[in-house]
Formats: C-alpha cells, structure tokens, sequence
C-alpha cells in the first residue's frame, strides 16, 4: 500500500484508492499509516476518535470502523488470492498493524531523507546535506494531512511533522549558504521571513544572504521587522545572537558575527 500524509490523505492499494470517505475512519488510517508496520493500541485510536469522552459503545464502533477500512483494502485486493484484507490491517493483542512495504508511507521517506541530509550536514558535507534535504522537502504537497480531522493523537503527530519540515527547510537553507548560494536563496527566505515573521532562524538567513549579495541596508531592515513583530507580539526583543548580527552588519565589518550566526 502506497500512503501519503504529507498535505493530502491518499493510499492505494494495487493502484485502487482506499481511504474511506467518512471523517473518523479517516483518521484511524492516518494514525495507523504514521505508525505502520508498529501496533496501535485500542486506547490510542480511542482517544484519537473520541478524546476524553469515549462511549460505553466505543470498543464496537472501532471495530466497526476498522471493518469499514478492511473492506475498502479488500476491493482492491479482489482478485489477488495471496493476500487477504486482514494480512494488510491485522489484528493484534490490544490493537492494530498497518503492514506496509518499505519505503510506502511518505512521511517514513521524508523522515530518513531529513536525517541522511542532518547526518551529512553535520559531517560538513554541505553539498550531500543541501541535495538529501532538498529531496526530502519536495515530498510535502501541504501541511500534513491537511483533509484529515485530527484528535487529540493525530494532531501532535502533524505538529511534530510540520515542525521537522520547518527543520530540515531551514538546516537546507543553511546548508546552501555555506556552499555560498547566497543570492539563490534570498527570495526564498523573503517568503519565508514574511510567512513566519517571529522566526529568528529564517531572518538570521535572510540577513546573512543579503549582506553577501551587496545588500546590507535590506538587512538591517530585515531586522527591524522581526524586532517590531516580537516587541509587539510577545514584547520580547531579539535574542542575543541576533542582535550580535544585527550590530555586526551597522559596523560594515560583521565578517565575525556572520561567521558565528553559521555556526549557531
């Protein structure tokens, strides 16, 4: 079964799709495709669907719903004899498997992509690090399972993904600066200091870029549009490393502070 999570809900099977059209059945498939070939408990899906107020009806309306699932795999599955729905959803003691093959689940490939690209960041091999992470990153079609109601379960699991591709964007980005793509990547860090205005990370970048490229006054005016948004946001000022750039770049020589904003 082919399953994407990153922006849209989707899975095939044998290129049949699969994914019910009713909200919590859906959402039991996102769960169980995020931890798949890994058994699920029967509370977790509970408490995914129903929260804290789970029914004395629950244990039957799960069975019902995974039933639903199970039918759907079994259309697809309709005229191969070696496997039945139930080796694709199985059954185990307190909960349930999605059985997947290697490589199915987009957020699995997205997850081994980003850390190949960290490993190889680390290991200053900027350029394997900018290609891996770039390859990781154009798997996301949107926020993740965008189309999917998720519960108390599911919506921690979107935050942690949503927030590894706000990671390995800005750790691509950095790898790029220090492979001296500056001007390539100045209006990508534009948008990206417009869309997240409070991001220290993306600004830092963004000043770095634009100091290379001859562009020190945009800078500098870069930072003072972050400090606005977190002064009157937060009433925060910037940190301290960011104010170091920012010192750095008024005294025509932030040859230094730029140095140490990379390595932060």
């Amino acid at each position: 079964m082919q399953i994407k999570v990153l922006g849209s809900l989707t899975a095939h099977e044998r290129g049949v799709p699969v994914v019910p059209t009713a909200a919590k059945p859906r959402q039991l498939l996102a769960l169980l495709a995020l931890h798949a070939d890994r058994v699920v408990g029967v509370p977790t899906l509970m408490e995914e669907i129903w929260g804290e107020n789970i029914p004395r009806s629950a244990s039957t309306t799960l069975q019902t719903y995974i039933l639903q699932l199970r039918r759907k795999i079994a259309a697809a599955l309709h005229d191969d004899p070696r496997r039945d729905a139930k080796d694709v959803l199985v059954t185990r003691l307190g909960g349930y498997l999605l059985r997947v093959s290697p490589g199915q689940v987009d957020a699995h490939e997205f997850e081994q992509l980003a850390e190949s690209g960290r490993t190889a960041f680390e290991l200053g091999d900027y350029r394997s690090a900018s290609d891996e992470l770039r390859r990781a990153l154009t798997l996301w079609q949107g926020p993740a399972l965008v189309d999917v109601p998720a519960g108390s379960v599911l919506a921690l699991e979107v935050l942690r993904l949503n927030e590894e591709r706000t990671a390995a964007l800005e750790r691509r980005i950095e790898a790029d600066l220090r492979l001296g793509r500056y001007a390539e990547v100045v209006p990508e860090l534009r948008v990206l200091a417009a869309r997240h205005p409070l991001h220290e990370g993306f600004c830092g970048q963004l000043m770095r870029a634009l100091h290379h490229t001859g562009s020190s006054w945009r800078a500098l005016e870069a930072y003072q549009r972050l400090r606005g948004c977190l002064v009157r946001e937060l009433g925060l000022e910037p940190s301290a490393p960011l104010q170091g750039l920012h010192q750095a770049v008024l005294s025509g020589d932030p040859d230094r502070a730029l140095h140490a904003a990379a390595a932060d």
